[in-house]
């Protein structure tokens, strides 16, 4: 029997409260960040919003009040929602948004996972302060593959504009061309030390000498891949993406927007004051982004060890530093051996990246993109357009045509160099709104191909309702006669995102055993909305098991 969450819980240092009628309200509030304070979308009062923790085998039922003068969604990221795609929350895929001053109850189960996972909007970029920690804790009498740390600490970082998000996102989308750049990073929602009016609120956190505690690190930062440290104090890897990992040391992180990473860290220097930081990791060229870097301070027990000494501060990799991302990611494997396809039904080669829609007025204000063009992303040469009508899930089970079709091509239409000199007559993609099929129960393996249109650039690809194994990467075009011999089939990492090396190719299978209409999408927000998306639409397999379950009734509908 299943354990049954009647509330969200919040945790705090392991200690639980119980979230008021198990209610998460999002609504507008006042929050001054950088000397500045406008009106900010929080949920329950928070930012970043409520840890929700839970164990291996329970049912959640959270209700969703909106409050907020937007459209919203919420996504339990990483959780796999089997047979459940009604809970997995992409706004127009799934389900309709939950309009202004209406509601909509979440229900789903954990099933086989444990670790750190995270919850956020997913409704354009309403995730910029709508998000939170998901912890997942082992079934009663489980314990960790490794021993038991001394505390637990959700580590949260974010980015930060000093105006309303949705009015960047909303310029951008006009005028075709990049969004601002953010502001600010955040740990656990607060800029830190190096940003002006933001010293006093720097997050600060006390341990002893020589404790262990478990640093679970979330990406939710909007646009950027971050390189994170501790100064002076190693980093044991653990677990990734909610599942355990073969433990390592390293000095420094990595971790990509919507990626988790369980670190060790033992409190063995001398006591005093660190300072924990977070900076972008950039691989796009000629690219504005957010160069500033966030801080929190790791302050050792008794107080009196810290009086007046100023934090001592990490080597942080340079912000294009791809070696040192690339060999961080490689290190990461399963803790133990595991069952990956063999065998491949559905072979799969996606190219991913930028593009360039062609505009036919000359100097128009909605083409501010490079030479008079608006910015653009695709799959295979396919921009994805959202449909406003229904939802994919929705229309797909009710049987309704004309809101998608599922001839999305599994293999790019025309073939080139993809990662040298492209052709300027491929830049532009066609708009479409595409799915691919898949039948339930087919091993699939997808790759993802970088390419250099416009620029290279590593795409953290995320897949709804599947976790999958990364069973290869490399730079340059993907090889399938020399590049499968080297494929990891023994411990490859399980994820449910995946950075592209940036002019390179990563490779993923899974088993295609959940079925329903799952979205798959660059988690750099703003390539999402450009349009480096697509969905996967597993069919249903043989009987009630294998089979999507009956919509709830309070479904919003659009």
């Amino acid at each position: 029997m299943h354990n049954f969450l009647t509330a969200a819980i919040l945790l705090l240092l392991h200690s639980i409260y119980y979230l008021e009628q198990n209610k998460i309200i999002i609504e507008a509030k006042p929050v001054k960040r950088l000397c500045r304070t406008h009106s900010t979308i929080l949920v329950n009062g928070q930012f970043p919003g409520p840890t929700l923790a839970v164990r291996d085998g329970d049912s959640l039922v959270i209700t969703a009040i909106n409050r907020a003068r937007y459209n919203v969604t919420l996504h339990w990221h990483g959780v796999r929602q089997i047979r459940n795609p009604w809970a997995d929350g992409p706004e127009y895929v799934t389900q309709c948004p939950i309009q202004p001053g209406r509601s909509y109850t979440y229900r789903f189960t954990i099933q086989n996972q444990e670790g750190t996972l995270w919850w956020h909007a997913h409704s354009r970029w309403l995730r910029a302060t709508v998000y939170g920690a998901l912890i997942i804790y082992p079934k009663l009498g489980c314990p960790y593959p490794f021993p038991m740390p001394k505390r637990e600490i959700p580590i949260i970082l974010g980015e930060w504009w000093d105006r309303n998000p949705m009015d960047v996102l909303r310029q951008a989308v006009f005028t075709g061309a990049a969004p601002n750049v953010s502001d600010a990073f955040t740990i656990n929602g607060q800029p830190g030390d190096l940003y002006r009016c933001s010293r006093r609120e720097t997050v600060r956190l006390p341990i002893k000498a020589g404790e262990t505690v478990m640093l679970r690190i979330i990406n939710a930062a909007m646009n950027d891949e971050l390189f994170f440290a501790v100064a002076n104090h190693k980093l044991t890897v653990v677990g990734a993406d909610a599942m355990y990992t073969k433990p390592f040391t390293t000095s420094v992180i990595m971790i990509t927007p919507g990626q988790t990473t369980n670190v060790l860290l033992t409190a063995d220097q001398t006591p005093g004051r660190y300072y924990m930081a977070a900076r972008a990791y950039h691989t796009a060229q000629n690219a504005a982004f957010d160069n500033t870097t966030t801080t929190a301070i790791l302050e050792y027990e008794p107080a009196q060890s810290r009086k007046s000494s100023t934090p001592i501060f990490p080597q942080l990799p340079a912000y294009n530093d791809t070696n040192t991302a690339t060999a961080f990611t490689a290190q990461i494997k399963s803790h133990s051996k595991v069952q990956v396809p063999k065998t491949i039904d559905e072979n799969l080669f996606f190219t991913v990246g930028l593009g360039l829609i062609n505009c036919s007025i000359p100097n128009s204000p909605r083409c501010q993109g490079p030479n008079g063009t608006r910015l653009a992303a695709s799959i295979n040469n396919v921009s994805f357009v959202l449909p406003t009508r229904n939802s994919l899930m929705q229309a797909y089970y009710q049987g309704q045509n004309g809101i998608f079709t599922t001839d999305f091509p599994p293999v790019p239409p025309v073939q080139f160099n993809y990662t040298g000199n492209v052709p300027r007559g491929l830049w532009q993609p066609i708009k479409a709104t595409k799915l691919y099929k898949l039948k339930y129960g087919s091993n699939v393996q997808i790759v993802f191909q970088d390419t250099s249109i416009v620029t290279t650039e590593d795409h953290p690809m995320h897949l709804h309702g599947y976790q999958f194994y990364v069973v290869g990467s490399g730079f340059g075009n993907f090889n399938p006669i020399t590049d499968t011999p080297n494929f990891n089939l023994v411990d490859p990492p399980s994820r449910n995102t995946i950075g592209t090396p940036p002019g390179g190719w990563v490779a993923i299978r899974f088993v295609a055993d959940n079925p329903g209409i799952w979205f798959l999408h660059c988690h750099i927000d703003t390539h999402l909305v450009w349009g480096l998306d697509m969905a996967l639409l597993v069919e249903n397999g043989a009987g009630y098991l294998q089979a999507v379950q009956p919509p709830p009734l309070d479904l919003p509908q659009c």
